[in-house]
Formats: C-alpha cells, structure tokens, sequence
C-alpha cells in the first residue's frame, strides 16, 4: 500500500484563483481515487496470484519476489520525478498520460508468455502509475479549501482500506473463477474497462493547471538513487539461485558508495541554486534521518511479511488463491482500526507508534506458534487481527511524526522522500523475507514460514527501539531539529 503524504505545489492552478469552488471537484475527486485504487490493487494482486502465474509462466522461485519487487522500484523510480513533473506540464496532463500508460502496461502484463515479459511489464505499471498518483493530491489542493478539503482527505482512508480488505480477495476470485478462460490474467484484464473509464472521467473533470515552467527535472540524482536501490535489492533476489557468488556482496557494498555520490550530488545541485530530488538540509536533521531508518524498517517488515504469509498458505497449506486473500482479511480490518484509533490517541506522539510496534511483534509470535500442517484460517485470525491493529497503529502517525523537525521550505521534498522510502522499503522487505523464506527450504514450508516470521518480529523490534530516536511529540520541532 502506497501512503502518499502531502506535498506543497509549486504550479499555479487558474481555478485556485477563481471567486467559486471549481464545480466538478467532487467528480475529480472519485477520478483521482479511482486511480488510486487501481494502483493500490495491482500492488497487491501478484501476492495472491503469485505462484499461479509462476506455475504458467515458468521461471524459478525468485519470479513471485519480482512480481512486486519490480512493481515497487519502478514506482520509487517514478515517485521522484513524477511529482515535479506535474508541476512542470500539468497535473492533469500527467495524471491522463499516466492513467493510459498503466492500463497499457495492465494489458501487457495480461499476455504476458514468459517470465521476463511479465516483469518487463509490472516496471511499466509502475512508472506509469508513479507519473499517475502524485497529480491527486496536488489537485485535491487546488479543487478544496477548508472543511471540504479535510473531507476529501478523510475519503481516501476508508476508500483504500475498503480496497486493502477487497483487493486480495478480488484476485482470488479472479484467478479461481477462470472467466472465459484467463485465469490470472484477468486480473490485469479488469484494469482495461476501469482505466478507460478513468481517462475518460479525467479528461472532463479533472481542472487544467498551469505548468510551472521555471522547474527542472533533476535526472541524474533520479537515476543514481535507482541505481542505489537496485544495487541491493537485485543480488538479495537472485542471490540464492546463484549461490552467493561474491558479485551479489560486491554490488550491495557498491549501493553504499552510490547512495554517497547521490547526497554529495543533491548537496552540489543545491549549492548552484538547482532543483535537487532531496534537500540536502534534511540530511542534517535527526528528526528525519531517524524516520528514515524507522520507515524503511517498518515497511520492509510489513510488505516482506505480506509477500511470505500468502505465499505460505499457498505453497504450505494448499490454499486456493480465494481462500488466501479471505484468510488475509483480519489483518486488513485490524489495519482500518488501528487507524481509527490513532486519531483518539494521536497526542502521545511517539508512545503510540511504539504501542504499536509491540503490539504488532506480539501478533507475529502468536502467529509462528499457531502455524501448522494442520491450521485453519479461523485459527490464526485473531493473531492477524493483532498485527492489523499494530501495523495501523505505527502506520497512522508515523508521516506525521518523521516531519515534525521539518521547515515549511523542506515539507515537500522530505514528504516526497519519505513516500519513496516506503516503497524502498517495500522492496527491501519482500527481496529479504522472501530470500528468507526460500532458503530456509520448501520441504517443510511450516518450518520455514516460521524461521521468517521470526525474523519479522526482530524487524518489529528494531523498529521499536530506532523509533526512540523520533520527536517525542508530533509538531515537536523544537526539539526534533
């Protein structure tokens, strides 16, 4: 799931000028969710459908770990031009071009006939829908101001929530139902009708922004943190299936070095009064160097964990596709409530997001010590509805707390980076804890669900104990600096 947090615009929208509140915003607003859950589902569907596609289109255990590690890359890829480009061309042009560029990507993930087709087309998806998502917010902002703005916000909660629960179920339905033949790719085939009805929404509500055409794309700095990222997500997929020749240890110690060039890059760029991806200042600021460490922790531990337990029931338990995504269900709803209840809670600041890791690591250990040949959905679902509840309640204020030591003129480009981090370390997770998963031996897949699942409470843990590091408060920017 793809948290995208507030971003300050740079483009000038006609309508935000206007005496009267541009009258097809309420339109917009369903166009920009629609494409937002488009996103979100196809985040999750190959978790589900994963190791039916696997058995269709061949390949070797890392390819279920590409389905959504390739998906998430080209996303962070995406993520950290896709905004400035907005802002450059225009929101709406961005967000058309982005909208067909996925379902043109969708289509091609559907006649898919190999392996290396099928991921050559989640990196599709995934910069297309980078180029897609960001454009919402920013014209959420220029569309709404006041109550009507925080109303439009409050939507996306239950809307992505609604589609977290029904996602996974979805693509089991999907795969088992096999309408007229397809099999899993209708799960990429029900993008087609819901896109093209998209685009065309799009083009009649969505406002026309002005471009801001005083703004540079900072490409090198884009292509050096890709570079970074897939320098040590590529050898922890395919590492095991080469045997761990010294290449992958190599190419993980060469990401540090890249990841060095990138900062003194971005500090270079900003010192000649470019337009840098990142702010160099942020890098001097505990307050987000530590939400840096815990997000990327968290969301490794959460996604890696998402990837591991479906594929378990799958290739452990013999579950149908369907019966996965339903089994997933309490962690879901446990999710939309710890939500909820961050927004009681949201004054203890810290104390709740490390409520919540705790909570979460005990929902993880009761789940290794209810595994077994012989488990029951009913029987692990109260431990899921734990780690639901834990995962929402580090999630919920976790954006807040990370920028509290933030500067207004730094707010968006640290939001920006940490939206990137989540699907870095997404990736992270799911290249980890499925390599985990896999080498500890498919045999007695039990065994090795369980060995993972260790590791995602050791995960949870770390969390905990790096979160000291954040602002005790939300807004505490005094002493968050």
């Amino acid at each position: 799931m793809t948290m995208t947090v507030d971003t300050p615009s740079v483009a000038t929208s006609e309508n935000t000028l206007a005496a009267t509140p541009y009258r097809w915003r309420w339109p917009a607003l369903f166009v920009i969710l629609t494409g937002s859950v488009m996103e979100l589902l196809d985040m999750t569907v190959t978790s589900i459908a994963g190791p039916v596609m696997r058995a269709s289109l061949g390949g070797g255990t890392a390819m279920i770990q590409w389905l959504g590690v390739a998906y998430t890359l080209a996303m962070v890829s995406g993520l950290l031009t896709g905004g400035r480009l907005g802002d450059i061309f225009g929101r709406k042009r961005m967000f058309l071009i982005g909208a067909i560029g996925f379902v043109v990507g969708s289509l091609f993930c559907a006649i898919a006939v190999s392996p290396e087709m099928i991921i050559t087309a989640r990196v599709v998806q995934g910069l297309f829908g980078a180029a897609m998502i960001p454009q919402g917010l920013g014209m959420m902002k220029e569309m709404f101001s006041g109550k009507e703005l925080q109303s439009a916000f409050g939507m996306f909660g239950p809307v992505m929530g609604l589609a977290a629960i029904g996602g996974p179920i979805l693509a089991g339905w999907l795969v088992d139902a096999d309408l007229f033949g397809t099999g899993w790719r209708m799960i990429f085939l029900i993008n087609l009708p819901i896109g093209a009805l998209a685009v065309l929404a799009a083009l009649k509500f969505l406002p026309a922004s002005r471009p801001g055409g005083s703004l540079t794309l900072d490409i090198p700095g884009a292509l050096l943190a890709t570079t970074g990222a897939l320098l040590i997500v590529f050898p922890l997929v395919q590492g095991r299936e080469y045997g761990w020749p010294l290449w992958t240890f190599a190419m993980m110690a060469a990401a540090i070095g890249v990841f060095g060039i990138f900062a003194w890059f971005e500090k270079r760029k900003s010192l000649r009064g470019g337009d840098p991806l990142v702010e160099p200042s942020l890098f001097r600021k505990r307050s987000f160097l530590a939400g840096m460490a815990t997000g990327t922790i968290y969301f490794a531990a959460f996604s890696g964990f998402g990837l591991v337990f479906t594929l378990y029931l799958q290739l452990g338990l013999g579950f149908s596709p369907l019966k996965a995504g339903l089994t997933g269900v309490p962690m879901s709803l446990g999710m939309i409530v710890g939500m909820g209840l961050v927004q009681v809670v949201r004054k203890h600041g810290r104390k709740v997001l490390h409520t919540g890791a705790l909570i979460m690591t005990a929902g993880v250990v009761a789940l290794v010590l209810l595994l077994g040949p012989e488990t029951g959905p009913w029987l692990i679902a109260p431990a899921l509805l734990v780690v639901g509840i834990g995962s929402g309640l580090i999630m919920g204020p976790y954006f807040e707390i990370a920028l509290s030591g933030v500067e207004p003129s730094e707010a968006g480009s640290a939001s920006g980076a940490l939206t990137s981090l989540q699907q870095v370390g997404g990736a992270l997770g799911m290249a980890l804890l499925g390599t985990v998963f896999f080498d500890a031996g498919t045999a007695d897949p039990t065994d090795a669900a369980q060995r993972t699942f260790w590791v995602v409470a050791v995960m949870v843990l770390l969390t905990f104990a790096v979160g000291f590091l954040l602002p005790k408060r939300i807004r505490d920017v005094e002493s968050a600096g």
